[in-house]
């Protein structure tokens, strides 16, 4: 057998950004024993996280929950809004945003993909004018999607998606907006009503800081009018008997139960008044990326996001050094100091890492994995300009944390 639990002492440092170290009162909460999912427990708990996920994506509307990973609720928004051979534009910001696309064209979809050239695409958000420009010149309203991502795993940049929606309507376009938040929601600020956006794809081993297993469809009043005439083959995805099943707390087919209670669990800690509800997370997590991209500048390499106002809360990507191998320095880091580090994906492999800032973490965790990262850079020859650990430790001692702990019993 495996040995999954191969760490000699102490604690391994998972800073990937997803999936996220899981907190123990969510470990405790998935250990209870499972009940029966067509059962009057279950009921109250289905109407539990369906409420609560609501509220996390900030929408009066239906969240469908899946038991699957975020590629599934990807699969999902598309097979329950399209048709075969319809056109829709998405937007290239890194590798996530690439396999949607890749998954969109092996399902019959005629993709158009909109960005930037090369790897300066990869650098930076959402360029809201281009799509504008395009659906403007689409005056036959082919396009029935615009399709973008919250915050790209692959790079740490966040997009404007308020900015892409203007951008729709200044358009005087009817394509519907669907956006992957797989690893923005619950760690960067979201809002899907207020944003207009009428499919929002996330998962739960993210900011939600539960293991993989559970990905969610958050819709709008024009999405389901779109699923009823869509005609992409679905028949697990399809939204109608789920949303249907779900006004009473139950699903049509077996739901993930154990997960479901760790998600309860989630929504309380992230909703929790205590600690500032989910703007007291927002600024958690945007205090931590300032105070991780502190210390990538004292050493003096580049972020991999080059435009400060797309730098993401969720996560850091770190370019080496012209000659530096980042996987290289990435497996030394792991193997000498038992930390995990986010690999670089698609075009920029093995030209940068990724430090993850999201869930279940705080300052000191933050502290480690840069230490982390110092050494194992040291250790590869990377020519560091100053430290990065003295000034990471400078900007979080000088931005304390503006909510309360709590007190000790």
């Amino acid at each position: 057998m495996v040995t999954l639990d191969f760490h000699p002492t102490g604690r391994h440092f998972l800073q990937i950004p997803g999936p996220s170290p899981v907190p123990d009162r969510i470990l405790r909460a998935m250990s209870l024993p499972t009940i029966d999912h067509r059962g009057p427990e279950f009921g109250v708990l289905g109407l539990r996280v369906l409420k609560g996920m609501q509220q996390i994506f900030q929408t009066k509307h239906p969240v469908v929950i899946y038991p699957a990973s975020g590629t599934g609720a990807w699969e999902a928004a598309l097979a329950n809004t399209l048709s075969p051979g319809d056109q829709v534009v998405m937007y290239e910001t890194g590798h996530f945003a690439s396999l949607w696309q890749k998954m969109a064209t092996r399902m019959g979809i005629k993709t158009e993909f909109l960005g930037l050239p090369g790897i300066e695409g990869w650098r930076r958000g959402v360029q809201a004018h281009l799509i504008e420009e395009r659906l403007k010149a689409d005056t036959g309203h082919s396009i029935k999607a615009v399709c973008v991502v919250h915050n790209e795993t692959s790079t740490g940049a966040t997009s404007n998606i308020l900015a892409v929606r203007r951008a729709i309507d200044a358009a005087k376009h009817p394509a519907l907006l669907l956006v992957d938040s797989i690893s923005g929601l619950a760690s960067a600020e979201y809002k899907h009503d207020e944003w207009g956006v009428d499919v929002t794809v996330s998962g739960s081993q993210k900011g939600l800081m539960l293991p993989p297993g559970i990905s969610f469809n958050a819709l709008s009043p024009k999405a389901i009018e779109a699923s009823k005439s869509a005609r992409l083959p679905k028949a697990f995805w399809a939204w109608d008997e789920i949303i249907e099943m779900n006004k009473s707390g139950y699903w049509p087919y077996t739901p993930n139960t154990n997960l479901l209670y760790g998600l309860a669990e989630a929504i309380d800690m992230l909703l929790d008044p205590t600690f500032g509800g989910l703007q007291g997370v927002f600024a958690r997590h945007q205090r931590w990326g300032e105070g991780v991209r502190a210390g990538v500048k004292a050493w003096g390499l580049e972020l991999q996001c080059t435009e400060v106002a797309s730098q993401s809360p969720v996560l850091t990507g770190v370019m080496m050094p012209e000659g530096i191998d980042a996987d290289a320095v990435r497996k030394l880091i792991y193997e000498r100091f038992d930390l995990s580090l986010g690999t670089g994906l698609g075009k920029v492999k093995g030209r940068m890492f990724r430090i993850g800032h999201l869930g279940d973490c705080n300052d000191l965790t933050l502290m480690a994995a840069l230490s982390g990262c110092e050494m194992g850079m040291k250790l590869s020859g990377v020519k560091l300009a100053g430290s990065g650990v003295a000034a990471a430790m400078d900007y979080f001692a000088g931005h304390p944390v503006q909510l309360p702990m709590k007190k000790a019993a």
